[in-house]
């Protein structure tokens, strides 16, 4: 997907994955060495989390805000913690970490 060193420590990164239909944009979520990946669509609109590419409203340590309606959600679970969708999660995305490159899991 990337390099561990195109991700900043805390910071999000959109990537796009996949051709044609099945291509979906993937949200990567960097804490330390551990990576959290996300398809980027909001569970209460399906809209991505962020209204800008690559530009995420990031709050605290590990929120995210979703930029159409204000649902916050833990980067660490993809839970929701506050807004319209509580409880719901972001759909996960199994990836893992080889010396200095991100790649998705096998599921």
């Amino acid at each position: 997907l990337c390099r561990l060193d195109a991700l900043p420590q805390g910071a999000c990164k959109e990537l796009r994955y996949g051709e044609g239909d099945a291509a979906f944009a993937l949200l990567l979520y960097r804490r330390g060495t551990e990576i959290h990946a996300y398809v980027n669509s909001c569970p209460h609109f399906g809209l991505p989390l962020n209204a800008r590419a690559d530009e995420f409203l990031l709050y605290g340590e590990g929120l995210i805000m979703c930029a159409h309606h204000s649902a916050v959600f833990r980067l660490v679970d993809g839970r929701c913690v506050a807004g319209l969708s509580p409880g719901e999660r972001l759909e996960s995305v199994p990836v893992r970490l080889v010396g200095n490159e991100i790649f998705l899991a096998d599921a």
